[in-house]
């Protein structure tokens, strides 16, 4: 039996990418063991773990209150507190348990009081999610055991290493691609662009254990809080899951295969 892995990046609203894939290798009829994921991708990766199909997944962050994960008021007076969210995540994870969750599941965050990288696989889920996703400088940090708690993505943001010894084959999924530019207009493009450019170096090194790399192109180009967006993120992504899967061998002998 073969022993499916998937790592989920983080990036914003651009991490509504990640449910076009799963989608796409559901429809592939591939299935994952393991997942692994930051930020966004921990929120699209409790959702595939706890059972929800990755299109009811999409509705509720284009429909709910959940956007605020990804479009806060930045313009608001003071750090916004994410845990304003805990009530909205238990109608879908009401047991709020990473044990429980159908599928094993890895969530990176940031212990922002020692300054290390954690990776939760145990424990509630709901507050291991705020934690990957509590962007700093928008969202105050969350409190866990007494230790203060931001984004996973500060120091990991494409995980890969919780699969690589439980995995046969790992899919790796990024939304965070940049096309070439001659030019930068404004202050706010040029830190978005030197910030990307930053965690898709990483990646782009840690690609190198995963057997397949899902990243549509220009994805990094989207801001990371353009809501309006969202549908083309999520069908741009499902289309090129869908072109790798057409055309790479690897895949198209993983769907022949027993899985896990």
């Amino acid at each position: 039996m073969t022993k499916i892995g998937i790592v989920l990046s983080g990036g914003g609203i651009r991490g509504i990418a990640h449910l076009g894939v799963l989608k796409a290798f559901i429809n592939a009829g591939i299935r994952f063991s393991h997942i692994s994921g930051t930020s966004a991708g921990s929120i699209a990766g409790a959702f595939y773990a706890a059972g929800i199909d990755p299109e009811e997944g999409f509705n509720i962050f284009t429909k709910t209150k959940l956007l605020r994960f990804v479009r806060p008021a930045v313009g608001s007076l003071g750090l916004i507190n994410i845990e304003h969210t805990s009530d909205l995540l238990k109608e879908y994870f009401p047991e709020n348990s990473i044990e429980k969750l159908k599928i094993p599941l890895t969530i990176a965050a940031t212990n922002f009081s020692e300054g290390k990288l954690v990776y939760f696989t145990k424990g509630p889920l709901i507050q291991a999610i705020q934690a990957s996703s509590c962007i700093p400088g928008i969202f105050k940090p969350i409190m866990i055991g007494g230790q203060m708690y931001v984004d996973g993505g500060i120091l990991n943001n494409f995980p890969v290493e919780p699969l690589m010894k439980d995995c046969d084959f790992i899919i790796g999924s990024s939304c965070n691609h940049l096309k070439e530019v001659d030019k930068i207009t404004g202050i706010t493009a040029l830190m978005s662009r030197a910030g990307i450019m930053s965690i898709n170096k990483d990646m782009e090194q840690k690609s190198a254990f995963c057997d397949v790399l899902i990243e549509p192109k220009g994805m990094g180009e989207i801001s990371t809080f353009d809501m309006k967006k969202a549908e083309i993120i999520y069908w741009l992504a499902y289309e090129e899951t869908l072109k790798t899967i057409k055309h790479n061998e690897k895949l198209r002998a993983l769907m022949n295969k027993p899985q896990v």
